[in-house]
């Protein structure tokens, strides 16, 4: 036993997967507000337009990536 418990490793899981999810839909820095809006756009549409093997190439499921592309470009 290396002393860690299942609810601190849980957590710690949860911690990495969180910390994962927040660098994988970043913006680029210091885009203005429009800018930020555009991208997000951009992006979201392009991500819309990828296939199976893209979506598999950069990591996500289509669930993901359905439910990204189809937020609106005012939410983060």
């Amino acid at each position: 036993m290396s002393g860690m418990s299942d609810v601190r490793l849980k957590l710690y899981a949860e911690e990495l997967s969180r910390e994962q999810r927040t660098q994988l839909f970043s913006a680029p820095t210091g885009l203005s507000r429009w800018g930020l809006m555009a991208h997000r756009w951009h992006t979201r549409r392009a991500l819309l337009a990828l296939d199976a093997a893209q979506l598999r190439d950069v990591g996500l499921t289509p669930e993901q990536a359905r439910e990204e592309g189809l937020k609106p470009f005012w939410r983060s």
